[in-house]
């Protein structure tokens, strides 16, 4: 249901309408999706000026994937509860705010906690965003090319965060990759203003705040636990407790949730299996993305010894490979259906990281580019059939709940990419070039993770289930 309000109504040109308000929210994910990566570049001149440690960096990066996966539900609750478009501008504030803060962050510890502030307004734009171009576009081949679009800039966006960082950090100084999203984020709250129209849920559910607390312990303990453990000792008393707590808050979070009218979570989206794979192959194909831009930030800058800028030019290939190819997915996903794009996306995934795992401090540039371009290219694919697969055949007033979900999982992953490639680094003793091919084996490994659950996925069986559960989630 969509409910009209007085900020300036489009004429009855509704293709101008909608490409309109696809514009607004691919310009705020894509300002999201650019921090999610644009650290990485300045995490070396972050190190020095801050005096971090690997586990400081690995916060800096997961206080912010970590934050927004642990809220991003609520805010698709909320949002269809009390209206997209006004969540949608209080989350694009907090996330100014919270960028201009970071720039004047007076230590390690501010700068955390600053990210955090930013994360909680990111958690408020790609979920919503979701919702709002699921409501505009109703015709499912627009509705799936519009989120390829959509897919394309958030893929883009995560690739391009290397490269705009170098540049500003090169030219600047680190503080400055957080300034550009204070001009950005102004933009969009006046074109949000003037053209998205508001909208809300028919049946919005309650708010769970057993259900929420549960998810923040189960995400904040399980990342605490994998960053310290290489710091404090894995079979210490602190990381034992954490990945207990972890463990409790899971078992918990599913007894109520499967008890509750109105869930936080709705355990019957998983009767889906499209739903369930959608939500697995997220989690462990952005982990790659996240162990990838950690590590190969470290290695060029630390081991190679380039410069900000000289490494995120190095990486305009990887970028370039995951902007085109997120196009070409939305488009193989309108035409064919999301099984073709991820099996191609795990292969290429998992051949682009087995490139990597011989490493070494002198290996030839052009073959670092052959697999960034491979890498790239697989991790452009995976965004449009994974988000396309999660809606599919859900109904349109749960879509914000469903599409927070979804992105739960992919935020969820980035930040267990994060967490787990630096373990693996910060609690080796040989080195970070040989530590590494350990952590990029585990990265190749999920490339072939991508490819088994998307076959089993996106079976006329798997999409039977999806058919069936939406209609039972329809009449209840």
């Amino acid at each position: 249901m969509i409910a009209v309000t007085e900020p300036e109504q489009t004429s009855g040109n509704e293709d101008r309408y909608q490409r309109v308000v696809l514009a607004t929210c691919c310009l705020s994910v894509f300002m999201a999706g650019l921090d999610v990566t644009i650290v990485n570049v300045a995490l070396p001149s972050i190190q020095h000026t801050l005096h971090a440690s690997v586990s400081d960096l690995q916060w800096t990066i997961d206080a912010y994937t970590l934050v927004i996966a642990c809220l991003l539900m609520l805010s698709g609750s909320l949002a269809d509860r009390f209206g997209r478009r006004r969540v949608f501008q209080i989350g694009l504030a907090a996330f100014s705010l919270g960028s201009l803060l970071c720039s004047v962050a007076p230590s390690l510890g501010w700068l955390i906690a600053f990210r955090g502030l930013q994360a909680i307004g990111g958690s408020m734009l790609n979920p919503v965003a979701m919702s709002i171009i699921r409501n505009v576009f109703e015709d499912p081949k627009e509705r799936a090319k519009a989120i390829g679009m959509w897919g394309s800039v958030a893929g883009l966006s995560l690739a391009s965060g290397p490269v705009i960082g170098g540049l500003l950090v090169s030219g600047l100084g680190w503080r400055s990759i957080f300034w550009i999203n204070v001009p950005v984020g102004l933009i969009a709250i006046a074109l949000t203003q003037r053209f998205v129209l508001e909208s809300r849920a028919e049946r919005p559910r309650r708010l769970d705040p057993p259900g929420q607390l549960a998810v923040i312990a189960l995400l904040g303990c399980l990342t605490a636990g994998i960053i310290e453990g290489p710091r404090s000792g894995w079979s210490s008393a602190p990381i034992v407790a954490l990945f207990g707590v972890a463990a409790l808050a899971a078992i918990v979070l599913v007894i109520l949730e499967s008890r509750r009218r109105e869930p936080l979570i709705d355990m019957r989206y998983f009767r889906s299996v499209p739903f369930s794979g959608a939500a697995l192959i997220g989690v462990v194909a952005l982990a790659t993305l996240g162990g990838f831009l950690f590590l190969n930030t470290l290695y060029l800058q630390d081991v190679r010894g380039y410069s900000a800028l000289h490494a995120g030019l190095l990486t305009i290939p990887m970028a370039a490979m995951l902007g085109v190819f997120s196009t070409v997915s939305g488009r193989l996903v309108a035409s064919r259906g999301p099984r073709p794009a991820l099996m191609m996306s795990g292969a290429l995934i998992g051949v682009g990281a087995v490139m990597l795992i011989g490493l070494s401090a002198h290996t030839a540039v052009w073959y670092l580019i052959v697999a960034y371009l491979i890498y790239g290219a697989g991790a452009g694919l995976v965004s449009a059939p994974i988000t396309n697969t999660a809606l599919s055949g859900m109904p349109r007033d749960q879509a914000g709940v469903a599409g927070a979900i979804a992105s739960t999982f992919r935020q969820t992953g980035a930040a267990v990419g994060v967490a787990v490639t630096g373990a693996i680094v910060a609690s080796s003793s040989v080195g970070f070039v040989h530590a590494s091919h350990a952590a990029w084996s585990v990265v190749a490994g999920c490339g072939v993770i991508v490819v088994l659950l998307g076959m089993f996925s996106t079976g006329r069986w798997a999409l039977a289930t999806a058919e069936r559960n939406g209609g039972r989630l329809a009449t209840t």
